[in-house]
Order: C-alpha cells, then sequence, then structure tokens
C-alpha cells in the first residue's frame, strides 16, 4: 500500500517514517510539508493511503481534503484531540495523537483496505450499519469530551432512556443511541444482550454465578455485576457450553 506523509513538522514526518518501517505492507512514497504540496502529490501520485495532519500553515489538513474529488485513505496524525469529532465525520480511518505511539499505529494499520479510495463522507449520508468487530475504534462524544476507543476496550453498554451509557475504564459517557440499535452492529461473539438495560463485553467478565429465578450473575472486570435474565441465561449458557 503507497501512502504520502503529510506533515509541516519535518521531524514529526521522519519519526512517523521510522515507525512504519515495521509495516511492511506499507510503502512511503513521497512527502509533503503543506496542504498544497500534498494535493498536487496526491493528484499525481495517487497513493493508496494519506498520514495528514490538521494545524499546518496556510490550509488545514480538513481545507486539503475538501479539494480532492477523491480520497486516499485517511489517518490522522495531530498533536490536538479537539478536532476527533470533524475527524470522524470525513470517514477518517482512525485519528492518532502525537506522538504516535506504536500499538496504535498499528491498530490503525489494520483497518486498511487494500486499493481502496474514499470519497468525502458528509453528515446527509446514510448512517453506517455494518457489524463492528472487537479490534474496530469506534468514535464516542459527550458534549465537549470526544473518544476513539477499541471497543474491545468497552466491558459495558448500560440503557439509560434513549441514550446508552458506555464503560470503558474509567469513563461512561453517554451517547444518543439505543440499545437496540447498538446491538445490531455488535459482533455477537463478542457481546452480549444480559437483559432488557444491558449488554457485556464476553471477555470482559471475571466470575459468573447462579443468581435469583434460574439467572445469572456476571462480574466484570470494572466491578460492575449484571444480572443475566432467566431467558438470556439460557442462550448464554448454549453459547458458552462445549
Amino acid at each position: 500500500m503507497r501512502a504520502i506523509i503529510i506533515d509541516d513538522e519535518r521531524l514529526a514526518r521522519a519519526e512517523l517514517k521510522k515507525l512504519l518501517q515495521d509495516f511492511p505492507e506499507v510503502e512511503v512514497i513521497d512527502e509533503a510539508a503543506n496542504a498544497e504540496e500534498g494535493i498536487a502529490k496526491i493528484e499525481s501520485q495517487h497513493p493508496d493511503l494519506i498520514f495528514l495532519d490538521i494545524q499546518m500553515p496556510g490550509k488545514t489538513g480538513f481545507d486539503m481534503l475538501s479539494e480532492l474529488e477523491r480520497t486516499p485513505q485517511v489517518i490522522f496524525t495531530t498533536a490536538y484531540d479537539e478536532f476527533a469529532l470533524k475527524a470522524f465525520e470525513v470517514n477518517a480511518l482512525d485519528y492518532l495523537l502525537k506522538p504516535v505511539e506504536p500499538k496504535r499505529l498499528a491498530d490503525a494499520i489494520q483497518k486498511l483496505q487494500p486499493g481502496e479510495s474514499r470519497e468525502i463522507k458528509h453528515e446527509t449520508e446514510n448512517v453506517n450499519n455494518s457489524i463492528l468487530h472487537e479490534n474496530d475504534q469506534v468514535f464516542v462524544k459527550d458534549g465537549e469530551r470526544c473518544w476513539f476507543v477499541k471497543l474491545g476496550d468497552i466491558r459495558l453498554f448500560e440503557s439509560v432512556g434513549n441514550y446508552a451509557k458506555v464503560f470503558f475504564g474509567t469513563n461512561k459517557p453517554l451517547i444518543l443511541k439505543s440499545l437496540n440499535a447498538l446491538e445490531e452492529r455488535l459482533d455477537e461473539k463478542f457481546f452480549f444482550r444480559a437483559n432488557r438495560k444491558h449488554i457485556v463485553n464476553l471477555r470482559m467478565i471475571e466470575k459468573i454465578e447462579p443468581y435469583f429465578n434460574g439467572g445469572l450473575l456476571l462480574e466484570l472486570k470494572g466491578g460492575e455485576k449484571i444480572e443475566v435474565s432467566r431467558r438470556q441465561t439460557v442462550k448464554f449458557k448454549e453459547m458458552m457450553s462445549l
């Protein structure tokens, strides 16, 4: 996969290029120090992927993307986390904060689709309904705070009216999404609907105990205790049995 790094900081380009040496599937074919240079090199060399800074002299990374008819796959690299929402809206593969961590870079590289270029995604487009897998990064926004979270790191979804509370690490943000809508997109090999109010990450279960009326009580790694309804207990035992 042919890639161009677009960043006004020479040292940042050099560091990213060095990290990418561990990923033979990505070949860095060129670099650009600003948006104008980036546009010219994308149009002449047609890369599969660009690593794009946001804050650059002159045009921003978003300005640059808006001038392209079709974009390569985009991984943002920036020192600022406040642009995460906008990055999500333009269908970026990932949003890496500087200094780029090797593990986060590896997660982003895993999402690459060979030979695929992407049209700019606008807010008016249909909602994506594809199944999400445990290694996918998902965007979570609660008020002014934003996160890109690996789905496998989310241990629990809890229904709160028309919202869902998302449990990961010490965070519990609310998102405007029903539990039923979430269930449709989550891989059932990893996420299980325990009852009307909760979806649990099966890999985050630490303890299972018999519970009232033939149900089960699950204790998660974060300390949460979730009751599995009697009906779902039957399904849970079928799934988890040899």
